[in-house]
């Protein structure tokens, strides 16, 4: 029997059989099992850089005084773990007062930052006034200048205002970093316009739109400037060293080189001073680590 086809439609064409991907071969979002041992080599090998002198660092000052801590195959794990070091580190030097000392600049930095650029940032990215293209200016700019040239000048300000030898004078200069200005600037405009453009309708003035609509949707960039702050003002050595004369004000990065004076022959305390210095910044970033990569992403309208 003849099958009639109606001529009015359309012949369908035979549906063309599927691709066969040949074994081995990879697509253009696959990674071949070379590339991706090649990745992981380097990132073991980025890992040991980064990690690498802070497990060593733990691992001497967990040594016992009887161990060799130069043995031609360094060993990681100590033979006879011991915690007498930090206690030794203790009764040496005021590490508990010096770690107050930094923990008063550290906070002052911080909220000087905090408040500072937050409130710059804002004034940069959404008011308009005579001169902002100018201001942003002087702020890229700034970037691009070392902190050793200006750190003469600082001093003599520092100096002449007559806060030479206090710890508001170690924290003076840091409260307001361009960087942080900018990073605030970046995440205020990120914001729509129009939602600016609501709250003036509505009656809001400056300050009222920075309170209750802008800082609600930057905290994870507040969130980072934080934790740089915080980590800058706690680690630095060379000012504080500068402005301070009297030992009882000292930070604790400069009391720390007591250990490096007194006991040149045994490293383990101050492998043992160095992490004490080492855990508030451990804390700081545990309890903000999860508004720290919320910060790249900031711009987003909360309702």
């Amino acid at each position: 029997m003849s099958v009639v086809t109606d001529p009015a439609r359309p012949a369908v064409a035979p549906e063309a059989p599927m691709p066969v991907r040949r074994k081995g071969s990879f697509g253009f979002n696959s990674v071949s099992p070379r590339e991706k041992v090649a990745r992981y080599v380097l990132l073991v090998f980025v890992l040991l850089i980064t990690i690498g002198p802070f497990l060593w660092q733990l691992s001497t000052s967990l040594k016992g005084s009887g161990e060799d801590i130069y043995t031609r195959i360094p060993r990681l794990l100590p033979a006879q773990p011991t915690f007498d070091h930090y206690k030794a580190v203790t009764d040496t030097i005021p590490v508990w007062d010096y770690a107050r000392n930094s923990l008063v600049v550290a906070f002052l930095v911080v909220g000087g930052n905090i408040v500072g650029a937050s409130l710059a940032g804002f004034a940069i990215s959404r008011l308009q006034f005579r001169g902002r293209k100018i201001v942003l200016g002087l702020f890229l700019a700034t970037l691009v200048l070392p902190g050793e040239v200006t750190i003469i000048s600082q001093y003599v300000t520092v100096r002449e205002f007559g806060l030479a030898n206090t710890l508001f004078g170690v924290a003076l200069p840091g409260m307001i970093g361009a960087l942080n200005v900018l990073l605030m600037y970046n995440a205020f405009r990120a914001l729509p316009l129009e939602v600016d453009q609501a709250a003036i309708v509505d009656g809001a003035n400056a300050w009222q739109r920075f309170v209750y609509i802008g800082l609600p949707s930057v905290r994870g960039t507040i969130s980072v400037i934080a934790i740089f702050a915080f980590i800058g003002a706690w680690d630095d050595f060379l000012w504080p060293l500068i402005v301070l004369t009297d030992p009882d004000k000292y930070t604790l990065t400069v009391g720390l080189q007591y250990l490096s004076g007194t006991f040149s022959n045994n490293p383990r305390l101050i492998a043992a001073g160095t992490m004490i210095a080492f855990i508030p910044i451990v804390i700081v970033f545990a309890t903000l680590q999860r508004f720290f990569f919320k910060g790249v992403e900031e711009g987003a309208v909360k309702g």
